[in-house]
């Protein structure tokens, strides 16, 4: 409930977020919340600009005694995930976010919580709205879609502006300081495919995947995780080498930076196979369902008898697809090799659609290295093609390059170490997607860093807030406002 949210401390930012969250804000589809946006900035009589794509820009005077520090960007992005509980009834462009506190962690009922990056909007119109907050001029500014494409930071246009340290607040560990992202591109393989008639003497049967964790395709591709495509996909392709087993429709994952948590699959097999079917199938069920328990404890792997579809596909477009996907690296391609135990490059297989003679295939490839990137692009559209698909690039975005010599990471990392107690932060480079290597293509000598407090389990209904972080975050947030260089 909302009203034990607003309880929480510092009650500034929980009460932003509670705001916030009331309003649907899912990807593509933000026109609530830019006018929600919009009204709070009006409301403040704050200087308030709409770009033309949908990015608002709120900016506020220094502080009494601030007038010669650096003028400042704040920056979140206002999407969120929309993913939900394969049993929860909730509709994304209608509902508010259910939340409720869970010891320490701030969660949703069965859905994503949107703390990614609610938390960070919620404390800029914090600052913005309060008055007994010390800072420097600033500009804050709200991104659009930057779940599902970055669309809102690659529209931003040079010279709106004048900002000479950007704090973006999208990073989901309190102890790190991001200087560095990767980039990324989508690779979707599409192709069409005959239908055949399902012949008498088969029966139908419904796979389904369902149970795992899902989570953050750059930030936990390295966890291994379960990914429900390619764990339907050993499933049929076992099927159809012992069984004959032929597909009629596969129903796999959901948004494109989400690890898939479920997929479904309607296929055909032989009557008089029914029996050594269920034994086969169950059996690698079990094995597989071995193999993830430690971290896929929950995960559900149900075969059961369904109405007979009249249509199949295609056997050698089925042949291929199911090789294909079973080729195609999901998970870690390269470690980097400059910095200890970051992921460089990785590829999520997303999406995996099979109905009524179309076939797409969606995967979100990332690299903090440009060559690194496209050659694992190329890999998986070279896969693909072999198959007979259809390959498109899109949605490419730039990395973030880290600078160590940068002015503001001088201020916050000491600062991090006089609020705990000594403890050095963790400046690191992120496999996640920022902002901030797209908006640098515009402001190049805009001088960026990223933070912010601990979220957990982001993309996924598994996503939590921590309170106490929260807390130590805006203490640090405060801090760093007060001690923006001098311009």
């Amino acid at each position: 409930m909302s009203s034990e949210i607003r309880q929480l401390e510092p009650k500034q930012l929980w009460n932003k977020f509670a705001d916030l969250n009331a309003v649907p804000r899912p990807s593509k589809k933000e026109e609530r919340v830019i006018k929600f946006m919009k009204d709070f900035g009006v409301g403040l009589g704050l200087e308030t600009i709409e770009d033309e794509v949908g990015n608002v820009i709120i900016k506020k005077p220094a502080t009494l005694g601030m007038e010669d520090r650096k003028t400042i960007v704040m920056q979140s992005h206002l999407d969120m995930v929309h993913q939900k509980n394969n049993d929860t009834v909730f509709d994304f462009d209608t509902q508010g976010i259910d939340m409720y506190v869970d010891g320490d962690w701030v969660r949703a009922n069965g859905t994503t919580l949107g703390a990614d990056n609610g938390l960070g909007v919620a404390t800029i119109m914090a600052i913005l709205e309060c008055t007994d907050i010390v800072h420097p001029a600033i500009e804050a500014l709200f991104t659009i879609d930057e779940e599902t494409g970055m669309t809102g930071a690659m529209g931003l246009k040079g010279g709106l502006l004048n900002g000479e340290i950007l704090l973006n607040l999208d990073t989901e560990e309190d102890d790190e300081i991001g200087v560095g992202c990767a980039g990324g591109i989508d690779v979707t393989a599409i192709r069409s495919y005959d239908q055949e008639e399902t012949p008498e003497s088969k029966i139908g049967y419904k796979i389904v995947v369902k149970g795992l964790q899902g989570g953050h395709s750059g930030m936990q591709i390295h966890e291994g995780l379960g990914n429900a495509n390619k764990i339907m996909n050993r499933l049929l392709f076992d099927g159809f080498e012992n069984f004959g087993l032929r597909i009629s429709e596969i129903d796999g994952g959901s948004l494109r930076n989400a690890v898939p948590r479920e997929s479904n699959a309607i296929v055909a097999i032989d009557a008089i196979q029914e029996e050594a079917f269920i034994l086969e199938i169950n059996d690698l069920a079990n094995d597989i369902k071995t193999e993830y328990k430690t971290m896929e404890p929950d995960m559900v792997i149900e075969v059961s008898e369904t109405e007979t579809p009249d249509q199949i596909m295609d056997l050698g477009v089925q042949e291929g697809l199911t090789r294909a996907i079973y080729a195609a690296l999901n998970g870690v391609y390269r470690m980097s090799a400059d910095i200890p135990n970051l992921v460089e490059t990785s590829n999520n297989i997303a999406r995996v659609i099979v109905k009524d003679g179309h076939v797409k295939i969606g995967c979100l490839t990332r690299s903090s290295v440009e060559t690194s990137k496209w050659d694992l692009a190329n890999m998986l559209r070279a896969t693909f093609e072999l198959t007979g698909c259809e390959v498109e690039f899109g949605g490419d975005y730039p990395g973030w390059k880290p600078n160590m010599d940068s002015d503001i990471l001088k201020v916050m990392v000491p600062l991090y170490k006089n609020l705990n107690n000594g403890e050095t932060p963790h400046v690191a480079a992120c496999h996640a997607g920022l902002e901030c290597g797209i908006l640098g293509t515009n402001y190049p000598e805009m001088d960026m860093i990223s933070f912010g407090p601990n979220i957990k389990g982001a993309h996924s209904p598994d996503e939590r807030a921590q309170i106490s972080s929260a807390q130590k975050y805006w203490t640090y947030v405060l801090e760093i406002l007060k001690n923006i260089p001098k311009k």
